[in-house]
């Protein structure tokens, strides 16, 4: 099922509008509209702000962002769709031929070593008994003879390899600059840009650099449907002097009683 409109942004365009809102905020200097640009709100408020409207934004160029997004599911399916070529069945052939090669790359040294420890460890313990076999000897000259060849099939191996993987990046580069968008794809898509840029992005940033009600930090919340901005929900701090308590009555207070002293005559004694 394809897409007539799609004012919510897919996951895989997410980037791509991203890197819109960017590319706006850098050229800012150039827009005189935008020339306010850092003196009530700088970019990454501004980014931030573009980020958390991305459904407002995105609608703004829903109709070309429909269609760009039809065109590329319909190539994707006529590419998942298109038959096998030659050319596919030549590269599962010589993929066959490289596992092979592959393969005996990995177990030729495997085997030489194996071989080069038994025959050493029977000739040392065979030059060991007395008197000496005559085959002994032949075991040692066997031995180091198959060390000869796992040393030479590790260096055929390590070059084996090294050519495969510079075979593949070469093919994974020339598929890469072969693999070009299609033409009605790539028009899509730059419409789908254009209107998203000159229709949503920029007018929002624009808007919010005018915006009277914009404090120096964050936008001052609007009326719903007043504007473009969206309200971020923030408010700010209730901040009152150290003097004058926001609510209640002062604390109570009552200086003590002082008296003087019951001074009298002998008869008159304190208590």
């Amino acid at each position: 099922m394809h897409m007539t409109s799609a004012p919510h942004l897919l996951t895989e365009d997410r980037p791509e509008f991203d890197r819109l809102i960017d590319e706006a905020l850098r050229a800012a200097g150039e827009r005189p509209e935008l020339a306010t640009l850092g003196e009530r709100l700088n970019a990454e408020q501004l980014r931030t702000m573009a980020q958390g409207a991305s459904a407002l934004l995105a609608a703004a160029a829903a109709a070309e962002y429909g269609h760009y997004v039809k065109v590329r599911e319909e190539r994707r399916d006529e590419a998942l769709s298109a038959p096998g070529t030659t050319g596919d069945e030549d590269d599962s052939h010589n993929g066959g031929g490289a596992g092979v090669s592959a393969v005996v790359a990995v177990l030729a040294p495997v085997l030489a070593g194996t071989a080069m420890l038994i025959f050493l460890l029977v000739g040392y313990i065979l030059k060991m008994i007395e008197p000496e076999p005559a085959f002994a000897q032949t075991m040692l000259t066997a031995g180091w003879l198959f060390g000869a060849l796992t040393a030479a099939a590790l260096l055929f191996a390590v070059i084996g390899l090294l050519v495969t993987a510079v075979r593949n990046s070469a093919t994974e580069v020339a598929a890469d600059e072969t693999e070009a968008i299609p033409d009605e794809v790539a028009r899509a898509r730059e419409a789908w840009r254009h209107a998203l840029l000159e229709r949503g992005i920029i007018p929002f940033l624009r808007d919010a650099l005018a915006d009277p009600s914009a404090g120096p930090g964050f936008p001052t919340p609007r009326t719903p449907g007043a504007g473009r901005i969206p309200s971020l929900g923030y408010t700010r701090p209730d901040f009152t002097s150290p003097g004058t308590p926001s609510q209640g009555s002062p604390p109570g207070y009552t200086p003590p009683d002082f008296t003087s002293p019951d001074f009298g005559g002998p008869e008159h004694r304190p208590d």
